[in-house]
């Protein structure tokens, strides 16, 4: 199969919009405004996660990589995207490939470590169950560190691969997507085990719980996998329009240009929804943050 010309996917997706800047500068608003929720909301939730004590450290340590990378999307991937969608307004090719070029690598390394990420977190939570009080003695925080530094190398290796080892790019992009459906069948696995056990044993789990004396409390764990699956659901969510489009449009083809930034801003979406979701299922989260906006208020207003 031939390679695709690089170059020739810069020029397409540095190529104006067939609706006009009108369009161009309404993305651009709503990139800026998502961009400041998804740094603040997760700055938010990385200071409430340091104080939040119900989670098992090693399955909060999860969550906080998976807060850093929506911080990093909120700080990195999105403003690029924006200076992206404002040199095309302004026709700086120059300075769009350019961004283009960093954002392919940027970008996709985040998306690629939250897919490992939640896939972790889903394998965290199916271990759990399964192996009761070993689970603390398996899964460790030493190892889950590892796990996710794994993540992070594999993820960048990747990405940076596939756009500077050109005679290898089709290969590259291949794994790519063979890590992705990867990630997304652990999940679905995990989760769809997690159901079925739940629902076979779920009395006689908690009877045997309280005879031996067990830590293991099936309310606290219920509510750690829905806040789980919940962040699963919402990342499919906002990931699936962009890959049906990638998938059926033709990759040069200008037309396409205006569904391929709105789903690219849907992707930049999920990051600001997770602070939302952690909030609302964690309740040690949801006060944690709201201490931490009184304070602040406090300090802002003392002065």
């Amino acid at each position: 199969m031939k390679v695709p010309d690089y170059k020739a996917i810069q020029t397409v997706a540095c190529t104006a919009s067939l609706y006009g800047n009108l369009v161009l500068y309404a993305l651009t608003t709503l990139n800026v405004l998502l961009s400041i929720y998804a740094s603040i909301g997760n700055t938010l939730i990385l200071l409430a996660l340091r104080k939040e004590t119900s989670l098992y450290p090693p399955s909060k340590l999860l969550f906080r990589c998976l807060a850093t990378t929506d911080l990093l999307v909120g700080v990195l991937s999105q403003p690029l995207f924006v200076i992206q969608l404002l040199s095309i307004a302004h026709q700086r090719m120059s300075l769009c490939f350019t961004i283009v070029s960093v954002n392919a690598v940027v970008g996709s390394s985040l998306i690629g470590v939250s897919l490992f990420t939640t896939a972790t977190i889903s394998m965290d939570r199916l271990l759990a169950l399964l192996l009761g009080l070993r689970h603390r003695k398996i899964v460790t925080l030493k190892r889950i560190r590892g796990v996710i530094i794994l993540c992070w190398i594999i993820s960048i290796s990747i990405c940076t691969l596939r756009h500077f080892w050109k005679p290898h790019h089709f290969l590259f992009s291949q794994f790519a997507s063979g890590m992705i459906y990867s990630s997304l069948v652990i999940s679905g696995i995990s989760y769809t085990t997690i159901y079925l056990i739940l629902r076979r044993h779920q009395t006689q789990m908690q009877e045997q719980a309280n005879e031996v004396g067990t830590t293991f409390n099936i309310t606290r764990y219920r509510k750690t996998v829905s806040t789980a699956m919940w962040v699963q659901l919402t990342l499919i969510a906002c990931y699936f329009p962009y890959g049906v489009v990638s998938t059926i449009s033709h990759p040069y083809a200008v037309s396409h240009n205006l569904s391929v930034r709105l789903t690219i801003t849907l992707l930049h979406l999920n990051s600001s929804l997770n602070p939302a979701l952690y909030c609302w299922k964690i309740k040690g989260v949801r006060q944690a943050v709201k201490d931490t906006v009184r304070h602040l208020c406090d300090v802002v207003c003392s002065f």
